[in-house]
């Protein structure tokens, strides 16, 4: 019991015993302290006077303040003793919090918050202001910021300007900013709630939810801004990076498609009323989802230009179906049948009018805004194998190797750990950052950021009855193409270092001309190269100056 409180009820029971309510008028200020002895058959309690009542009052409240005024630390060491105590022995999140604020942080902080939006779960997450972020050094700072979160500080910036206001409604009891920072540690590392739970000081529920939060906000708000398809003046910037690329005219895009693992397979659907469960049969819908090499998974569909930038995303298909099922069933098919997109800039190719296309390897069907090589082993004429290298070699610098980039940076999808709602979701949303660091030129380190897929052999797809228009239009382009690229090679080849007028016919695009004698070479040999150069002039597929896109969305 407190010292104080136990002097206190000895004075009351002394002056209960001892004091004499007779004298309590004339006494009162000095029996305070030493209260005069009363005859024992004058007990205070058989008394009328209101002394003894008085007394006790002053009494008990004199006795508690001289006990609290003579010692009024006498609290403060046990105190010390607790807070040391817990310090050097404390359970295992307060560990975590106390070691997290005595050293630097394993991850590096948003922008400051404001003190009112924090709450107490955030001790854990050291922050800096925005000035002290922007005053350091921007090569270490950005190198930090993209070992954990996948993109540098400016667009980590950028993106927390874009996703502040949508996330005000999404009723997460920590900042927007707070948020978004789990979300791309989980999608950049590919790291479980429960760690990511640990490290921040929060629950993996809470965990979950922003990162659902976010993805669900990058893929529909973000989606429209940064995944587009090019028209314009964009469309013919892209047909001029694949023409320098490949010496193909009116290219566009590349598309190829790529299994996403599953963590684990979705889940059986719940038996009918009556119906008994087999124990030895799998489930149709697991077995749905099991792809080619043997794992859970869902399809991704892409579209990418020479930038490596995706212009179409689709995530409809389980990992069982094929690429051109999928093709087929997206939305990017029912706009190239109905010819809704890619309709500018056509171009003439020996008679034949083309326009706009992509590319794709012969798991795709052959179609006039949809072209294929002709053989899948190398083994056709010298004609076809001329453009069935030009095309290879588009798909590898565009489509190929922004699916190597977006499964390098971003890697929860090499092993998708999320429900199967929120996979596509995660996916598109993936795809969106890409696009944000490729427009924001973020580097492209093959040994940190690059992964390869595993070598795969698919079937020649063919087309449908309700294709044939298409694929007999395709072939005859493809033919002319072929043609064309392998009579331009025959003629540089025979004219290598020798001087040749500009009598070949030109392609048009827009208000611009392009000698199409000209538009071969070795675009990897240099500016002063003779392969570079037709009858005495600069190639200008090589060496034809490109418009660049800002790092804004995509207009």
């Amino acid at each position: 019991m407190d010292p104080s409180v136990l002097l206190m009820l000895s004075n009351l029971l002394h002056l209960h015993n001892h004091l004499d309510p007779l004298l309590s008028d004339s006494t009162a200020p000095s029996s305070a302290t030493f209260p005069a002895p009363a005859p024992a058959s004058s007990p205070c309690c058989s008394s009328s006077s209101p002394a003894p009542l008085l007394f006790l009052a002053i009494a008990s409240v004199l006795s508690y303040a001289s006990s609290a005024l003579c010692d009024p630390s006498a609290s403060r060491p046990q105190t010390r003793r607790r807070r040391r105590r817990s310090s050097t022995s404390p359970p295992a999140a307060s560990s975590s919090a106390s070691s997290s604020s005595s050293s630097p942080s394993p991850s590096p902080p948003p922008p400051t918050l404001p003190p009112s939006d924090v709450p107490p779960g955030l001790s854990a997450f050291q922050t800096l202001s925005s000035d002290r972020i922007w005053s350091m050094d921007p090569a270490a700072r950005d190198a930090r910021w993209r070992s954990h979160y996948g993109l540098s500080y400016p667009v980590f910036a950028n993106l927390v300007d874009h996703l502040r206001p949508h996330l005000r409604t999404a009723a997460l009891p920590i900042p927007a900013d707070y948020a978004i920072s789990v979300a791309l540690a989980r999608l950049s590392r590919g790291l479980p709630p429960r760690y990511l739970a640990r490290h921040h000081q929060l629950s993996p529920a809470l965990v979950s939810k922003a990162t659902n939060a976010v993805t669900r906000l990058l893929s529909t708000k973000l989606y429209p801004d940064y995944v587009r398809i090019p028209a314009g003046q964009r469309l013919l910037q892209t047909i001029q990076s694949f023409r320098d690329l490949t010496s193909l005219p009116n290219m566009c895009g590349a598309i190829d498609g790529s299994p996403i693992k599953l963590r684990r397979a979705p889940p059986p659907p719940p038996l009918a009323a009556g119906a008994e469960a087999d124990g030895d049969e799998r489930s149709p819908s697991q077995d749905a989802y099991q792809c080619r090499h043997g794992y859970p998974a869902v399809l991704l569909q892409v579209v990418a230009d020479a930038r490596k930038i995706f212009w179409d995303v689709c995530v409809k298909a389980p990992g069982s179906s094929d690429d051109v099922s999928h093709f087929r069933d997206s939305v990017l098919y029912s706009r190239l049948t109905a010819g809704e997109i890619l309709r500018d800039a056509v171009v003439s190719v020996r008679g034949h009018h083309v326009r706009p296309y992509i590319v794709g390897d012969w798991a795709y069907p052959l179609m006039s805004f949809l072209l294929t090589p002709f053989t899948s082993d190398g083994n056709g004429t010298p004609l076809q194998n001329a453009f069935d290298s030009a095309v290879m070699k588009g798909r590898a610098a565009s489509v190929e190797a922004a699916l190597g980039l977006l499964k390098g940076r971003w890697r929860i999808l090499r092993d998708l750990n999320v429900g199967i709602n929120h996979a596509a979701q995660t996916i598109v949303a993936c795809c969106v950052l890409h696009n944000m660091c490729q427009i924001a030129g973020e580097p492209e380190d093959e040994d940190v950021y690059v992964w390869r897929d595993p070598k795969e052999s698919a079937p020649s797809a063919r087309a449908l009855d309700s294709e044939r228009s298409f694929f007999y239009f395709g072939e005859s382009l493809r033919q002319a193409m072929a043609d064309d690229l392998y009579e331009r090679q025959q003629r540089l080849s025979s004219s290598a270092g020798a001087s040749r007028p500009m009598d070949g016919p030109l392609w048009e695009f827009g208000d611009t001309a392009v000698d199409r004698q000209n538009l071969v070479g070795n675009p990897t040999a240099g500016a002063g190269d003779p392969r570079n150069r037709v009858g005495g002039r600069r190639n200008l597929a090589t060496h034809r100056p490109l418009a660049i896109l800002n790092s804004r969305p995509i207009q």
